[in-house]
């Protein structure tokens, strides 16, 4: 008879609560949605507003997101918590149509903050309509939605074949370097972009920070291409201490250990490079390679 009791007592609480949560949700939506209430308010309650409870709420905070008359900050909340909403796959599932819908509408919004941001999760959901207006930004920089360089980052999410042409014509003729970075970094993944960053390693006239991104493409496309030129690196004098220490590590890391070990004329230019005027971390880093290698 206790024991029904308790049991009795805990389910009116467990119902209670569920009340009160209830409650407390709708508040916080009617306030979210509420064109009178502060914009502290308003972003505050979003944050609180539970979306996959029901189809109203979700429709309210799209309608919200929507809106180009509202408050940026608080639209900006509104696509916060749809996207946290949007993690509830299952839940979220039957709403994502309406969701990339109102994406789509505001991917040309006047704020350059939430552009980037809806066009950042479209192209997470691999989004062909998104894919489109970047690539013919880049293309076009009159009808651009955000800067080259953060729609090559932003086409690295779903690459198709593509978007390469037009990042190979970036890399000719680049806007920036920060854009001519990000193009190389797409071009990672083109299996036909070998040539181009076997150029780019060589060329001593480059960027440095280009020859890195060169080197690491090269490693994953065509890796005994880098072997072969990270070994003339460390044989040419002329170049640079840091190329240098990057040529180590890849021969180092995945370099054929006997055939190095044999190399008589490359063991003894590291041994120079060690000996030299480097700063004190590449050397060190020529000594380790040294010493796997008994010298």
């Amino acid at each position: 008879m206790v024991m029904k009791r308790r049991a009795a007592r805990r389910s009116k609480a467990a119902k209670k609560t569920k009340t009160g949560t209830k409650r407390s949700t709708q508040t916080a939506l009617s306030i979210a949605t509420n064109a009178r209430k502060t914009v502290k308010e308003r972003v505050a309650a979003m944050a609180q507003a539970p979306l996959v409870e029901s189809d109203k709420s979700l429709q309210a905070m799209l309608k919200v997101l929507g809106n180009k008359d509202e408050p940026v900050d608080v639209r900006l909340a509104a696509l916060q918590s749809l996207g946290a909403a949007a993690f509830s796959v299952i839940a979220f599932e039957s709403y994502r149509g309406d969701y990339i819908v109102t994406l789509r509408k505001i991917a040309n919004d006047p704020n350059s903050e939430l552009r980037q941001r809806v066009l950042g999760i479209l192209m997470r959901e691999k989004d062909g309509f998104a894919q489109k207006k970047l690539l013919e930004g880049l293309k076009n920089p009159d009808k651009a939605l955000v800067p080259p360089e953060k729609a090559l980052q932003l086409l690295s999410y779903d690459i198709h074949a593509e978007a390469y042409p037009t990042a190979r014509a970036i890399v000719k003729k680049p806007p920036n370097d920060d854009a001519k970075r990000e193009a190389l970094r797409l071009l990672a993944a083109d299996a036909k972009a070998a040539p181009l960053f076997e150029k780019l390693l060589r060329d001593k006239n480059e960027l440095r920070e280009i020859r890195q991104i060169s080197a690491s493409a090269l490693h994953a496309l065509e890796p005994e291409k880098l072997q072969q030129l990270a070994r003339e690196i460390l044989l040419d004098k002329a170049d640079y201490d840091d190329i240098k220490a990057t040529s180590l590590t890849a021969l180092a890391q995945f370099g054929d250990d006997e055939a190095v070990g044999k190399d008589q004329i490359l063991l003894k230019s590291v041994d120079r490079l060690s000996a030299g005027k480097a700063p004190p971390k590449y050397k060190q880093s020529a000594r380790q390679f040294l010493r796997k290698y008994g010298r």
